[in-house]
């Protein structure tokens, strides 16, 4: 039976402990802010410590992919105690980072490593990831593990919730146009990913509209709550974090939900004091 090893990015905002649980290889991507560069990992620097710094900068940071040396030298490890690789990455329209991690794979000539581009970024990736290593761990082979996790990535759906657009429009992520009306009209986009993309998915007038166009977009997509595994995430918004899970729970009781936070590099596009839901029925 061949050891499969699963690699993700730091995109995924897996929580440490389920890092640790499912020995899933995280290779960081870089904050760079303009006294200096950070590894997104969590030691370089913290989510707690990026939203404390973000909120005194005056000049936006800025983030890039790892190097193609950063994949190869965590393949090289990673093959010492494994046959093969499964690598699963942030959407490539979003990040250079899928790029890097196939020129290290050309580079490793006759290594068995596989690099997916998963569409996806934030905790959707990381179920993906969580997905392949719980089943590597099963000892399931390479091809019954692509094909769960691509049957997966079909079912998980993401609602982001910023709670200011500044940062979307400062990241081009939005255009400046309706950026200016959005801040004159006092609109909240609700957003989603859409082959790969930032999108709009509804827009409502406040932030508390915007949740609870969630919660009802959700009545109308989950067709069977005891199926329905749920992650609340929030971007240095813990309370709203809280109160949005409570709701979910009340509303849906469903089978699992977690929380997590928004690291450094999504959180540097949605910016501070909002929420993502990220969820699927099993």
């Amino acid at each position: 039976m061949s050891k499969i090893a699963i690699v993700t990015d730091s995109t995924a905002d897996i929580p440490k402990d389920l890092i640790e649980k499912f020995k899933i290889k995280v290779v960081p991507l870089y904050v760079n802010f303009e006294d200096r560069s950070y590894l997104e990992d969590g030691l370089d620097i913290t989510s707690k410590q990026f939203y404390e710094k973000l909120k005194e900068v005056k000049k936006q940071p800025t983030t890039s992919q790892p190097t193609p040396q950063d994949f190869i030298k965590a393949y090289n490890e990673l093959l010492k105690e494994n046959d093969a690789i499964i690598s699963i990455h942030i959407s490539q329209k979003m990040s250079g980072t899928f790029s890097s991690a196939e020129i290290a794979r050309k580079e490793l000539t006759g290594k068995d490593i596989e690099v997916i581009d998963s569409e996806l970024v934030h905790m959707p990736l990381g179920v993906l990831a969580i997905k392949a290593a719980e089943l590597a761990l099963d000892g399931k082979s390479k091809e019954e593990i692509l094909k769960a996790i691509n049957e997966l990535k079909q079912k998980i759906t993401v609602l982001f919730i910023p709670n200011t657009l500044k940062y979307l429009i400062m990241n081009g992520r939005i255009g400046r146009a309706r950026g200016l009306i959005a801040s004159v009209l006092e609109i909240r986009p609700i957003l989603t990913l859409h082959m790969g993309e930032v999108s709009q998915f509804k827009t409502t007038r406040r932030f508390s509209q915007a949740k609870n166009e969630l919660i009802n977009s959700m009545k109308s997509v989950v067709k069977d709550t005891s199926k329905l595994m749920v992650i609340v995430s929030d971007s240095d918004a813990k309370a709203e974090g809280d109160e949005m899970a409570q709701r979910i729970k009340e509303t849906f009781n469903p089978k699992q939900i977690m929380q997590a936070t928004i690291g450094a590099v999504v959180g540097n596009n949605l910016g501070p004091g909002g929420i993502a839901v990220s969820f699927y029925e099993e």
